[in-house]
Formats: C-alpha cells, sequence, structure tokens
C-alpha cells in the first residue's frame, strides 16, 4: 500500500523557516510541522467538511471537479495553501475570486481578495480538470488506472490526486462525495450512499458524517459487482468486486465477504465500531497492497493470489478503531496503527487455534538472532524511511504482548477496548497511549515503552514474559538448524499480508 512522495530541499527550507507553533499575520505555513513529512498538511486553518462533485470518464481518464471546503481560520491570513496536484481552472474564497499557484511537490497557493481574520469562518471553492493518471510528482502518483477506471487509496498521500485538501490526519473533516459516470459504471467512496441516472448518465452520492483523515477517502471508479447486507446488529455492510478480477475472484469473494462476521468479532475486543457502514472493495489492480480507508476497505487482488485469507480482513478490520477512529498525531506514532492491527490477526489466530499470541511473540522474537536488522528499527519512532517496515508490524505486534503480559489479560484488554472509546475520532501520540495504559493498570509502563519501542537492539530474553519457552517448547521441540520455535500454524497466512505494508517509494 501507500506510495510517498520525495520532499525537495527547497521546500523543507521553506518550510523549516516557519516554525510549526507560530501563528504570524500573514501566509499560512505551507506544512502542518509533521517530522516525517514536513510539507504535508498546511498552517493557518482548520477544515471542517469537504463537498466533492465529480465527473469521470473512464475510457479517457478525464477527471472534472469542483471541491468546496469548509474552513476556519486559525490565525490572520493575508494566504494560505491546499495540497493538490491537479490542473486548477478556477479559484473562489468566500465567494470572491482567488489568485492562485502551483508551487512544490504539491502546494496549491492561494491568495484571497480580502485578508482573512483569525477565527473567522472560510468557504473556499476550487474548480480543476485533469487526467490525474498521468500526474506525477516526485516520480509518483497515487492514482491507479484500471481498465474500466482509476482508484484512489494510497497512505500517507493519495488525497491530492482528486481532491484538494490540508492533507494531514490532525485535520480530519467530514465528506460529500458526488460523482457523475456514464451508465454501466459504478462508484466507490466512503460512508452511506444513494444514486440517480438521467440521460446517459449516472450519479453517485456518499456521504461520510464521522470525521475523516484524508488519505483514508477513498475512491474508485469501474465495473463491479455491488453487494449489501447488514451484521446481525444491523449494521450495513457493502462489498464490491471488479468483474474482471479472474482467478483471485472466488478468493476475494470467500475473505471479504465475512467482513460482517469479523468486524461483530473485533467489537468484542475494541468496543462498537464506530462508523455508520462496514465493506471492502478489491478492483482490478497490479498491486499487492491493502489499506484501511474508513468503513470502505482497498485490497489489492494480490492479497488473495494463494486463496482466501481472513487474516488480512481482520488487519484491516482493527485499523477503523486504530488508526481510522483513532488516527496518529504524527506519522511517527505508527505503532498505534500498526502494531494493533498485526496483533489483531495473532488473537484471530488464538480464535482459530492455530497459535497464540504468546506463541507468536516467542516465534517473532527467535526468528530474528540480535545482529539482525529487524531489531535496529525502533516501532516508536521508526524513521520516514522505515515507517511501513516488517519489524514495526512484528516487532510492534511483540510489544503488544509484551504490554499484556506485564499488565494481566484482565487489565490488558480493558485498556485494549477503552482506549479507542476514550479517543473516539480524535488523534493521539503514544505517549497519550502509554499515560492511559498506566491508569488502568496501576503500573508504571516506562521501561516497557522504551525496550520495546524505542531501543534499537533485541530485548533480553524474558523480558515481559516473551521469549520464555516453557519446558515442553524446549530441548527436541525447537527446530535445532534455525534455533527458533516450532512455526505456528497461522504464521504463514499471517506472512501473506505483509503485502500490505510494501510501500512504493
Amino acid at each position: 500500500m501507500r506510495k510517498r512522495l520525495i520532499v525537495s530541499a527547497g521546500a523543507l527550507a521553506l518550510l523549516l523557516s516557519v516554525p510549526a507553533s507560530a501563528a504570524p499575520v500573514g501566509p499560512g505555513a505551507p506544512g502542518i510541522g509533521d517530522p516525517y513529512y514536513p510539507t504535508a498538511g498546511n498552517g493557518g486553518y482548520d477544515v471542517s467538511h469537504y463537498d466533492i462533485r465529480l465527473k469521470y470518464q473512464p475510457t479517457t481518464d478525464e477527471l472534472e471537479g469542483t471541491t468546496t471546503i469548509l474552513a476556519t481560520a486559525t490565525q490572520d491570513l493575508t494566504r494560505f495553501n491546499l495540497d493538490f496536484v491537479l490542473k486548477v481552472k478556477e479559484v473562489l474564497v468566500n465567494g470572491r475570486t482567488a489568485e492562485f499557484a502551483g508551487t512544490g511537490e504539491h502546494e496549491l497557493e492561494i491568495t484571497p481578495a480580502r485578508e482573512i481574520t483569525k477565527g473567522s469562518r472560510i468557504t473556499v471553492v476550487v474548480r480543476y480538470a485533469d487526467k490525474p493518471g498521468e500526474v506525477e510528482r516526485g516520480g509518483q502518483s497515487a492514482w491507479l488506472r484500471t481498465p474500466d477506471g482509476g482508484v484512489a487509496a494510497n497512505e500517507p498521500e493519495s488525497a491530492a490526486w482528486w481532491y484538494p485538501s490540508n492533507d494531514h490526519p490532525t485535520d480530519k473533516a467530514t465528506f460529500d462525495v458526488s460523482v457523475q459516470v456514464p451508465d454501466g459504471t459504478q462508484v466507490i467512496s466512503n460512508g452511506t450512499s444513494t444514486q440517480s441516472s438521467r440521460a446517459g448518465w449516472t450519479r453517485y452520492n456518499y456521504r461520510q458524517t464521522k470525521l475523516q483523515a484524508t488519505y483514508l477517502a477513498t475512491l474508485a471508479i469501474g465495473r463491479f459487482d455491488i453487494r449489501t447486507d447488514t451484521t446481525p446488529g444491523g449494521l450495513p455492510v457493502i462489498t464490491a468486486y471488479s468483474k474482471d478480477l479472474g482467478d483471485n475472484a472466488g478468493a476475494a469473494q470467500a475473505s471479504v465477504e465475512r467482513t460482517g462476521e469479523l468486524v461483530d468479532w473485533l467489537s468484542g475486543y475494541f468496543g462498537a465500531y464506530p462508523f455508520g457502514t462496514v465493506g471492502g472493495y478489491v478492483p482490478n489492480v497490479p498491486t499487492g497492497y491493502a489499506l484501511e480507508t474508513q468503513g470502505q476497505i482497498f485490497y489489492s487482488p494480490a492479497q488473495f493470489a494463494r486463496g482466501s485469507n481472513t487474516s488480512v480482513v481482520v488487519h484491516e478490520l482493527a485499523h477503523q478503531w486504530y488508526g481510522d477512529s483513532v488516527s496518529v498525531q504524527r506519522w511517527s506514532e505508527i505503532w498505534l496503527n500498526e502494531g494493533f492491527a498485526r496483533y489483531s490477526q495473532w488473537l484471530w489466530s488464538e480464535h482459530e487455534n492455530e497459535g497464540t499470541a504468546q506463541e507468536l511473540a516467542d516465534y517473532v522474537y527467535n526468528l530474528y538472532p540480535a545482529d539482525h536488522a529487524f531489531w535496529t528499527i525502533k516501532p516508536g519512532d521508526p524513521g520516514a524511511d522505515h515507517q511501513f517496515a516488517g519489524a514495526v508490524y512484528d516487532r510492534g505486534a511483540v510489544a503488544v504482548q509484551a504490554l499484556r503480559n506485564a499488565v494481566g489479560d484482565e487489565k490488558f484488554f480493558r485498556i485494549l477496548k477503552g482506549w479507542p472509546t476514550e479517543r473516539k475520532y480524535g488523534n493521539a501520540t503514544i505517549e497519550q497511549f502509554r499515560a492511559y495504559a498506566e491508569r488502568i493498570s496501576g503500573k508504571p509502563l516506562g521501561e516497557l515503552f522504551d525496550t520495546w519501542l524505542f531501543t534499537a537492539a533485541k530485548p533480553a530474553a524474558g523480558s515481559a514474559g516473551v521469549a520464555t519457552p516453557s519446558p515442553a517448547k524446549q530441548g527436541p521441540a525447537r527446530n535445532a538448524t534455525a534455533n527458533v520455535l516450532p512455526e505456528p500454524r497461522s504464521w504463514k497466512k499471517i506472512q501473506e499480508t505483509n503485502t500490505v505494508h510494501e510501500h512504493k517509494r
């Protein structure tokens, strides 16, 4: 999943000249201040709502759009930026024509006709037209062209290829997405939907009323088999499959059609599902990743090339709580997303009697010797180049098991459910999670978090009850050649999902 654009030195220098904490009278900062992606997002305003109206021609990849952004100024503004890469035709700010220019890798710089005062409401209208599949920034594109349309699904960036935004998880908003396509073509996006047809065109309208990060908004246009159902509790389930998936079609459906069952199962661990709909779609794309797009998960067909795999569905559904409802404050906090999504796969393994979470943690620990590069990556701050490395997932899940062992099952499962309930629809840091875990458990956890998340070395054997094989697992039961414990039955299926974090640079 997920392509990362490279920040130019000039853009970085420009951003760093404007401290993230400053609120001067003048231009808003061209970046929100994230240390991993300094030019991501923008300063000077907070968005509350996006209204995105598009018209798309699948045969030619021609996209026409009008996006209306509702925001509030957080400083006096003479100028502000949006993140966007398509060709812009016109910009209005509070009903008046504004000057605009494209700068840097993905900046749309807007100068309103009148200065905007701090605390005032802003209405921005951007009209644009382009072929998103032909637009690259830093040698990368986040628009996936398909035989019958196109798909926007990527992390940490994809919004800029179909709508202008303040593209950072800390500025969540509600969404209305309306897309007109030729009859016979379908549209997939987030939230509840309606549709209408006229004169050979069909308009699909989607509404997401719960706060959503910009990268979690998705758009898929093509020919789909769309299915609707409800969970036993009445939650709407929407699934969709490209009609040309070929050999992967059956395995994809056998996996994704279990979404309703699996979201109900995860609710037992994480609390009430936080959104109004749940589902997933599998378009005909050549990528290998999956992405937790909010309420409507994106899966590449390659996820099912070796047969059905409910483990990847569990992983992406877990993100609806850990990553979507509670989002990172900074991209360095990615363990709060991926460590817990991977751990949910371990819980599913326990449920299926294919290996306990403890057995999986011990297996990971013994699999990598102390001098392996696996241990040099710190899940709590892996660096932008290793943000989606396998160690963030596997070592990150071992850290979760270490927490479980340290506080005991009763307190651990209270933490697992209470955290996304208390922080619902917000943002958070690892330090805030540690403080919460300490409050619920009544135990100091600083040393445990430092050891498992922030130390670039293999923790000592037995640390927090990890990698201490029982007598039954010592001696002959061990694999003498590899010096590892017996492989849990679920291991291969879990590893097949590793392409969820194969981000293309």
